[in-house]
């Protein structure tokens, strides 16, 4: 520090308050840790919210028309009410699901007994599907037809069904290897396939075909080029969003498949980070408050001294470089501190969260840096702008 400098702080310091600057720096470290915390929290646990490992349960909603009545009565989703949909805000993508418009029989030789039965096939975009098969496309030729059943069929079967039959149990890799008999009906044809089942899935409750598969047999068996549908498959960002739900009530839409109880945790964890954050932000206001009112009754102690200092020839910047270094020490090492509380903690809740998720997780603390020097550095400013705008003011009243 240049002789002038610490000539001019051994003059002013003899007023400054050991307790005001240690208020300052209390309430100004609790409001950077909050602040911090709750974005390195946001960050650690993000990878749980979304990505190939998330723990929160698909986005996706299926909507119908309401029964009204007894009898065939089924509202269908016209072009104009899926152009609509298409149109709001929290929805993100819309698929429809495509029926069978002619009969499907299925039939099956297992532990020497014909199981025979009426099906239903219906289809969707494929990017809508939630299993990855090479075997997920038809080919006239081969006769052979891709199917996707529901993985709670299996579990229906496994754990119902065969224990009351005296069936033995069976696993997803034997089901996959077994061939369906499958009969098409409609239009004045009759044709046999092979079914193949080629997947289970977790989000959709039907029995799934090829898109390209039905409308080639809608239009060949039925004659019906383009059906409308009585099901659309929504992606949404949130499907506990209250504007969704009023939509949809509006609209009157039934929900088939209810949003997730983890799709509600993680609206409430996001509407809880943003409270943290809140606070923390409003502790980091009071503590600028109360620094500011320290400067402002600390510069009008030792006003005469100032006042002295500039007439004998100090700038106004020299005057204020010692209050201005003062303040850039406080808030660098409130910044120091509260890196190092928020990145001990981190270690004790992410070895906890690591065993929920059943990976480790890897952990970025770049964007609480980010925040926390921005934070920082605008915390600084203000104060030296207030340092040196109050001394200006005493150098022009003399």
């Amino acid at each position: 520090m240049p002789k002038s400098i610490t000539l001019i702080w051994q003059l002013l310091r003899k007023h400054i308050s050991v307790f005001e600057l240690a208020i300052f720096f209390v309430a100004n470290l609790i409001g950077m840790t909050v602040i911090l915390a709750g974005v390195q929290l946001y960050s650690d646990i993000r990878p749980l919210l979304r990505g190939e490992h998330t723990l929160i349960g698909s986005d996706y909603l299926i909507i119908t028309h309401p029964v009204k009545r007894v009898g065939i009565n089924s509202e269908t989703f016209s072009l104009e009410d899926v152009a609509d949909i298409e149109r709001q805000e929290f929805v993100d993508a819309v698929g429809a699901f495509t029926a069978s418009q002619f009969e499907v029989n299925g039939s099956i030789m297992f532990n020497g007994r014909r199981l025979s039965t009426m099906l239903f096939f219906e289809s969707i975009p494929d990017e809508f599907i939630d299993v990855e098969t090479k075997e997920w496309h038809f080919d006239k030729g081969d006769k052979m037809i891709p199917i996707i059943l529901p993985r709670n069929y299996l579990n229906l079967y496994n754990f119902g069904f065969s224990a009351t039959q005296q069936l033995p149990q069976i696993t997803e890799d034997m089901i996959k290897s077994v061939s369906l008999g499958i009969n098409l009906r409609g239009n004045g044809r009759s044709d046999d396939y092979t079914g193949r089942i080629v997947g289970f899935s977790d989000r959709l409750n039907t029995i799934l075909v090829p898109d390209s598969f039905m409308s080639w047999a809608n239009g060949y068996y039925d004659g019906s080029d383009e059906v409308e549908p009585t099901r659309l498959i929504l992606k949404v960002a949130n499907p506990s969003d209250p504007e969704l739900s009023s939509y949809l009530k509006g609209c009157n839409y039934e929900i088939e498949n209810k949003p997730a109880e983890s799709s509600k945790a993680l609206f409430i964890l996001k509407v809880c980070i943003a409270i943290i954050i809140c606070i923390g932000l409003l502790f980091t206001v009071l503590s600028i408050i109360i620094l500011t009112l320290s400067i402002y009754l600390l510069l009008q102690k030792n006003i005469t001294k100032l006042e002295n200092l500039v007439l004998i020839g100090y700038s106004p910047s020299r005057v204020a470089m010692p209050y201005n270094l003062m303040a850039l020490v406080l808030n660098l090492s409130i910044l120091a501190v509260s890196l190092v509380m928020i990145f001990l903690s981190q270690d004790l809740y992410m070895e906890q969260l690591s065993a929920i998720a059943g990976y480790k997780i890897a952990t970025s603390s770049s964007m609480t840096i980010i925040v926390g020097v921005l934070f920082t550095a605008i915390i600084i400013a203000f104060n030296i702008f207030v340092i040196n705008r109050k001394i200006r003011n005493i150098s022009r009243k003399r």
